[in-house]
């Protein structure tokens, strides 16, 4: 156990091992999407770890999340020395206890605190291990989740390490200012700035912080001169260079030589003679570079440090006092569980980057005699993305079925339609693709004939009824088979439930619709069943582009989710995993749905947990006023459209009471749906 309560990483490793798992089925399912399931008689015989397997917990979870032997999802949170589990269904009927209706953005403190203390002493151990000559010293990105609770909970744990703030803009800095004490950790300006920012940025030194300014580009050098000889503060310095160097992912415009950061190796030279005939070439004491966010390749990575060190040295060599360098962010989250180097992955643990870091800067810098600086890492991503959750409730389903009895075709029916009936008969494992192929042309040959006017409605139905029998039936073949052929990708998603979701995609998970985005989705009960169903997700928003339909699913990414048949008298929960990071900050107000109800618990050794703070979501009345609406003149325009309406008799006044207490308790009322769901077929 740590000095501060918190468990080991080798302990929380070791604690983390599953127990047990369960070998996915054998087959090519990864290319054509048509999952194969062992058959079970009996749903009780379906287990637990079967689901953790096919969803992937323990590959994407880090740990912290598991199902246990009642089929509910858990969380496995370090406290007091040791890990204790909560199940996610105790914690919502505990929201529940307290009217926290669904969506509700769950923050878990134990998880941000063990992220924190994992990262600083997986440097510390490759610190000791290679006999690194300095320290390393974190700060947060205030960018990666600007939220109060966040910042106040990432500000307390950090002050066990020093850990600091990094501030992009003044009102950022202005955060920084008033969470951090003086003497705890660093604070890191970056971004561009005018005087004000900088200004601000100076005067804080008096207060005793350790605030270094960032020159981003070659105008902010005689602004900071000028602002420093005018309040009488010599500024710690830094100088952010722009790399040559390119890396993979998502966020990769941060490096190369057209990133819109950084100076130029000539302006980089300017800057070292304009501050040395300012006799201020001692206040330069850092360099910074930032290769981009969720770098999931760590030979990127090392590239990145390599040529960044060769910065460092020559800037030493220039007569630059050096003793800090920012290797920026890019620490990445394994989101899918695959540890590849795909856009939504990493190639490597946390421990092995710590590692990868510190070898890089020894080997680099030792030939030149330059002493190891101070490490800074502005690592956000990977201290908050696990520490929330996106909780919702299902609402409705749409399932694409066909009739339950094979169809037939009148005998004045359309050529086609009976052309297509007679592709149901016979389907095996040798004909399955023929016949594929055979009922697609039909259909949208049929459906042709609709558009053209040349067929009724109902015999169009009729012909839809029938395709949806021919991919039943391939899909059940196709199960039974040891090898799928190829040609058969998108197929099961025709048969895919729609499963409509109490949440916003853009307003809780913006980066899925903004650049495909893959978070770890999965039901958070009912996984000692048996997940009979294919479905996408959809929100409630009146958008095409607010749904979900690429998942993680036994270590690949799928079309479709396993989800449980839905009872609409049942409530159905489901948790979208890993978005403490940017989802927060980026969501978007589309269709005026608000900001989701928020609750932060925090988990104890002997198994209890609390809840820290409840923060209420966006009422209507929020939301309207965001946009530049008054919910009072709202309130009033339909009192006078309620009083037209009385007196031309078109409602009464116990009617006219009815309208407007409904209005005033919508105004009061959640942005989110607050009512039970229903379910329809196809």
């Amino acid at each position: 156990m740590s000095s501060h309560g918190l468990v080991t990483p080798e302990a929380f490793a070791a604690a983390a091992t599953p127990a047990t798992g369960l070998a996915v089925p054998a087959g090519d399912e990864a290319s054509v999407g048509v999952r194969k399931l062992r058959v079970v008689s009996d749903p009780a015989e379906w287990s637990s770890a079967e689901s953790a397997e096919l969803y992937g917990v323990h590959n994407w979870g880090a740990g912290y999340f598991d199902i246990n032997e009642t089929g509910e999802v858990i969380l496995r949170a370090p406290a007091d020395g040791k890990v204790v589990t909560v199940s996610l269904m105790e914690i919502i009927a505990g929201m529940r206890q307290r009217d926290l209706q669904m969506p509700v953005l769950l923050r878990l403190d134990n998880v941000l605190e063990a992220q924190v203390a994992l990262l600083y002493d997986g440097f510390a151990k490759a610190i000791q291990e290679n006999g690194y000559q300095s320290q390393y010293r974190g700060v947060f990105p205030i960018k990666v989740n600007q939220q109060r609770s966040v910042i106040e909970e990432m500000v307390r744990v950090g002050a066990w390490y020093g850990h600091g703030l990094e501030a992009g803009s003044k009102a950022e800095l202005l955060i920084a200012l008033a969470h951090l004490e003086p003497e705890n950790g660093y604070i890191v300006c970056n971004g561009y700035k005018d005087e004000e920012f900088i200004d601000l940025a100076l005067q804080s030194m008096r207060l005793g912080f350790k605030c270094l300014i960032v020159v981003e580009t070659p105008t902010e050098l005689p602004m900071i001169l000028e602002s420093s000889k005018r309040v009488g503060v010599r500024p710690m310095l830094g100088v952010r260079v722009k790399l040559a160097a390119r890396v993979q992912g998502h966020w990769n415009e941060s490096s190369g030589d057209r990133s819109i950061f950084g100076l130029t190796t000539a302006q980089i030279v300017e800057l070292i003679d304009e501050l040395r005939n300012y006799e201020m070439l001692d206040c330069l004491q850092l360099l910074h570079y930032h290769l981009g966010s969720q770098i999931p390749n760590i030979l990127d990575i090392r590239g990145g440090i390599e040529e960044a060190c060769r910065y460092y040295v020559a800037l030493r060599q220039e007569g630059a006092p050096l003793g800090y360098l920012d290797l920026g962010g890019g620490l990445g989250v394994d989101y899918d569980g695959s540890r590849t180097n795909s856009n939504n992955s990493t190639n490597y643990s946390l421990d092995e980057y710590c590692t990868e870091v510190i070898q890089t800067i020894i080997s680099t810098l030792g030939p030149a005699g330059v002493p190891h600086p101070t490490i800074i890492t502005e690592s956000g991503r990977a201290t908050v993305a696990y520490s929330s959750i996106l909780l919702f409730n299902i609402l409705d389903v749409t399932t694409f079925e066909p009739a339950d009895a094979p169809p037939t075709v009148p005998e004045d029916g359309h050529e086609l339609v009976k052309n297509l009936r007679e592709v149901l008969n016979g389907i095996t494992a040798k004909t399955a693709k023929e016949a594929f192929s055979a009922a697609s042309y039909y259909r949208e040959e049929i459906r042709q004939l609709f558009r053209r006017g040349q067929i009724r409605l109902r015999l169009l139905s009729l012909a839809e009824n029938i395709f949806l029998h021919v991919v039943r039936v391939i899909v059940r073949v196709l199960q039974k088979v040891d090898h799928v052929p190829a040609g058969f990708e998108g197929l099961e998603e025709t048969l895919a439930d729609i499963y409509y979701g109490n949440f916003s995609v853009f307003q809780s998970l913006p980066d899925v619709w903004a650049i495909d985005q893959v978070f770890p989705i999965i039901p958070v009960h009912r996984h000692n069943e048996e997940p009979t169903r294919r479905a996408i997700l959809a929100d409630i928003t009146c958008d095409s582009d607010g749904k979900i339909d690429k998942f993680i699913e036994s270590g690949g990414l799928k079309r479709t989710l396993p989800v449980h048949a839905w009872n609409e008298k049942q409530d159905y929960y489901f948790g979208v995993f890993l978005v403490g990071a940017y989802q927060e900050t980026l969501g978007d107000l589309h269709n005026l749905m608000g900001d989701t109800n928020v609750a932060s618990v925090r988990v104890h050794g002997d198994g209890t947990f609390e809840f820290v703070r409840e923060m209420s979501g966006d009422s209507i009345s929020d939301v309207l006023s965001y946009v530049e609406h008054d919910p009072q003149r709202v309130l009033e325009q339909l009192h006078r459209t309620a009083e037209d309406a009385v007196r031309n008799q078109r409602i009464t006044l116990a009617q006219r009471r009815e309208l407007l207490e409904s209005v005033a308790a919508s105004l009061r009322g959640y942005t989110y749906h607050e009512g039970a769901g229903t379910s329809r077929a196809c």
